[in-house]
C-alpha cells in the first residue's frame, strides 16, 4: 500500500469505497451506487460537490495565476477576503491572517497570543487553559490545547500541557444561572493561573471532533468577561462551527462575547481546498509593530492567501449571502429536532441537534459497528466515530434528502 490513510492503522485490512464523481449531495461511487453524504467531507463541503458557481470561479481564477507567494509579493483576492472576513465576523475582528489547514490557523492562533504578551515584557504567560472533550487539531502546540488521548498517545512525554477546565453543563439551552457554577470554577482557575495564562481557547457552543459536546452562550459571555478581569485572551475555535454550522454565521454570533482572536477553516473554501484563517483585533495586531524583526510575526505558509483558494472563499461566501443560507440552515435544524428524538433504543443516551448539526450518542461504541456499511447499501454516507452517530449534512439538501438519512440512523437503531 503506496497512500497512507489518515487515523488508521495500516496494518488493518478496513474497507474503503472509491468516489469517481460527485454532483449536489451525491457521491458515485465506483461499485455503481451512489449515496447521499450526510458529513459534507468532515464538514467542508456546504454547498455540495460540483457547484458551478465555485467550479467558474475556480477556473476564472486559475487561468490568471493560481499561486504567487505573500513575501514581497501581494494579490487583490487576499485583500478582497480579508475585507470579507472582517466584515462578516464579530465586530473587532479586524486583522486576517491566512494559513492552509485549521490546524495551521490554530497554531497561529496560539503563537499571536504567546508573542502578544512577550512583545509586552511579559515571558510568564506562555500556558494555555481549554475545555476538556476539545479537539483543536493534530499539529504540535494544536495538540497541547486538545483533550483527546487516541489522537496524542506516542506524544504525551513531549507534549507540554496546559490547564483544562470540565465542559459547561446544562446543554446549549443553558442559562446563566445554570452555568454559574462552571463559571465559578473558571475564575478559581484564572485567580490562581493567569500570571503563567496566555489565553483560553474554546470551540464556541460544540466540540465538535470531541464529542458533539454543546453547551451555552451564556458560559461564553461570563468567560469573556473573567477573561478581561484576569488579562487572559480568549481564542475562538470556529473551524468546525464557522459559516453557519450552529444555526447562525459563527457561533459566536449566539452570544455578545466577542473573542480577541478567531479560527476559521473547513467550510471557508466550501471544500474546494485546504485553507484557514486566523483573525485577532488592533489592540493585538498593534502590539507587533515596531522597528526590528523582533517584534513581528515570524510565521509564513507558503500557500497562505494562496489566490484560488481566496477567490472560492469569496464566492462561496456570496452564495451564502444571496441564497439564505441561514433559512436553510433554520430548516435542517428544524428537521433533525423534530424526528431525530423519534429515533428509540435502549442504548441511545443522548440526541443533540444545533443548526445544521444532529448527533445520537450510543452507551458502547460497539452498537455503532457495521453501521457505514449498512448506510452505504441504504443509499448513505454517514461515518460515526467513537459513541457517536452523527449528520452534518450540507446546507444545499433537500427535505427528501435529509429525510432519508434519519431514516437509515432509524433503521439501524430498529435491527441492530
Amino acid at each position: 500500500m503506496k497512500l497512507w490513510y489518515p487515523y488508521s492503522q495500516m496494518a488493518r485490512q478496513q474497507h474503503r469505497y472509491p468516489v469517481t464523481k460527485a454532483n449536489g449531495v451525491n457521491l458515485y461511487l465506483e461499485d455503481g451506487k451512489k449515496v447521499i453524504d450526510g458529513v459534507s467531507s468532515w464538514w467542508a463541503t456546504i454547498h455540495g460537490y460540483n457547484h458551478p458557481a465555485l467550479n467558474e470561479t475556480l477556473v476564472k481564477q486559475a487561468d490568471q495565476f493560481s499561486h504567487v507567494m505573500l513575501g514581497g509579493l501581494d494579490h487583490q483576492p487576499a485583500h478582497q477576503l480579508a475585507e470579507k472576513l472582517v466584515q462578516i465576523t464579530p465586530e473587532g475582528l479586524n486583522h486576517v491572517f491566512f494559513s492552509d489547514s485549521g490546524s495551521v490557523g490554530v497554531e497561529v492562533a496560539l503563537k499571536m497570543a504567546i508573542q502578544y504578551w512577550v512583545n509586552h515584557g511579559n515571558t510568564q504567560k506562555s500556558k494555555f487553559l481549554s475545555l476538556r472533550n476539545a479537539y483543536h487539531g493534530d499539529t504540535f502546540k494544536a495538540m497541547e490545547v486538545g483533550d483527546d488521548s487516541d489522537f496524542q498517545i506516542p506524544f504525551g512525554h513531549v507534549l507540554h500541557k496546559g490547564f483544562f477546565m470540565k465542559t459547561p453543563s446544562g446543554g446549549f439551552a443553558a442559562t446563566l444561572d445554570d452555568v454559574k457554577q462552571d463559571l465559578i470554577r473558571l475564575e478559581q482557575l484564572l485567580q490562581e493561573n493567569h500570571e503563567e495564562l496566555a489565553a483560553f481557547i474554546v470551540e464556541p457552543l460544540v466540540q465538535c471532533a470531541g464529542g458533539f459536546k454543546m453547551y451555552s452562550p451564556a458560559y461564553l459571555t461570563g468567560a469573556r468577561a473573567l477573561c478581561d478581569k484576569y488579562s487572559v485572551l480568549l481564542i475562538y475555535d470556529e473551524v468546525a462551527t464557522g459559516f453557519g454550522r450552529t444555526g447562525k454565521l459563527f457561533a459566536a454570533d449566539h452570544a455578545q462575547a466577542i473573542p480577541d482572536i478567531i479560527v476559521l477553516g473547513k467550510a471557508l473554501t466550501a471544500g474546494y481546498l485546504g485553507h484557514a484563517a486566523t483573525l485577532t483585533t488592533t489592540k493585538i495586531f498593534n502590539s507587533f509593530l515596531g522597528t526590528g524583526y523582533n517584534k513581528a510575526f515570524m510565521h509564513g505558509p507558503t500557500f497562505m492567501g494562496n489566490p484560488l483558494a481566496c477567490a472560492v472563499a469569496l464566492k462561496s461566501i456570496e452564495i451564502i449571502e444571496q441564497e439564505n443560507y441561514l433559512d436553510k440552515i433554520a430548516n435542517i435544524e428544524a428537521a433533525l429536532k423534530q424526528q431525530l428524538p423519534e429515533i428509540k433504543h435502549d442504548g441511545i443516551q443522548d440526541i443533540r441537534v444545533l443548526g445544521a448539526i444532529g448527533v445520537i450518542e450510543v452507551s458502547d461504541s460497539k452498537l455503532l459497528e457495521g453501521f457505514t456499511e449498512f448506510a452505504v447499501q441504504q443509499g448513505v454516507w454517514l461515518r460515526p466515530f467513537g459513541k457517536y452517530l452523527y449528520t452534518m449534512p450540507p446546507y444545499i439538501i433537500s427535505q427528501q434528502e435529509l429525510e432519508r438519512i434519519i431514516q437509515v440512523m432509524d433503521s439501524w437503531f430498529r435491527q441492530v
